[in-house]
């Protein structure tokens, strides 16, 4: 469904970010993308959803395909058309609209007033905590409500492939969890493909079949979710986790066999 071939990013006009990053999201598959902090994550988001240039971005190489069709050089709003949407880092939602006018922006290009309607229905079924506050302005949600907004808007624009940045960001684990099984259930139900950006690499592995993990804007691991949840490094650097099960810092772990090792 989705293809990024060896892109390469460039900030300001000198700053590299990404150095040639590769991979794919198959059609109704979950496909994780971890990484660290800086790591370059958002950066392939914002380079899918061609809005690099909002941050003095530019994609110098390579092309990114969606549908069979390249899209690097496409407009974002005609990618939303497309059917590939992108819930950002933060949520971006509207604070001062209320929480169906937030809904209801999700479809603002859509003619079918039926089709709305019925959209709406469903994204109240998935998350119905939302239903008692559709005339709250949306900044006096919780963090938690507001990501199901972020999630349910989206929802509103007949997606086909839903990327993900940092949902469970800044949220307790149990509503993280609530928000995880929702994705799942919009996966399998909605038949929708999911790209998701997640520093919890225990929450996202478990949900996703398969993963790639970024380290300073390249991809050096890849694999099925159950290899990479078995691998020593990922254990340990990601999982926080030594070989006797005891907690490390990130900077006592050995940086990772570089991709081509891991391959052979």
């Amino acid at each position: 469904m989705l293809e990024v071939n060896n892109i390469e990013i460039v900030y300001s006009h000198v700053i590299r970010v990404l150095k040639g990053i590769s991979f794919e999201v198959p059609d109704r598959q979950i496909v994780a993308l971890l990484g660290s902090n800086g790591a370059g994550k958002s950066t392939v988001l914002k380079a899918i959803s061609n809005i690099l240039d909002l941050e003095d971005g530019e994609l110098t190489e390579g092309s990114i395909n969606f549908l069979g069709r390249r899209i690097d050089r496409t407009p974002p709003h005609q990618i939303v058309h497309l059917g590939l949407v992108h819930v950002p880092e933060g949520r971006g939602i509207f604070d001062d609209l209320t929480l169906l006018e937030n809904l209801k922006v999700g479809a603002h290009s859509r003619g079918d007033p039926s089709g709305v309607k019925k959209d709406l229905d469903r994204v109240l079924a998935y998350f119905p905590l939302l239903k008692s506050r559709l005339n709250t302005d949306a900044g006096y949600l919780s963090g938690g409500e507001q990501q199901m907004l972020a999630v349910g808007r989206a929802m509103m624009t007949r997606l086909k492939l839903l990327m993900l940045d940092e949902p469970s960001l800044g949220l307790a684990p149990l509503i993280s969890e609530e928000i995880f099984s929702i994705i799942k259930r919009i996966n399998t139900e909605q038949g929708a493909s999911i790209l998701l950006v997640e520093q919890n690499a225990r929450l996202a592995l478990s949900l996703a079949s398969y993963g790639y993990i970024m380290e300073n804007g390249k991809i050096v691991l890849d694999g099925p979710s159950t290899k990479l949840m078995a691998n020593d490094d990922v254990q340990e650097f990601y999982l926080g986790l030594s070989e006797v099960g005891a907690k490390k810092r990130y900077r006592d772990v050995k940086h990772y066999k570089r991709r081509k090792r891991w391959l052979s």
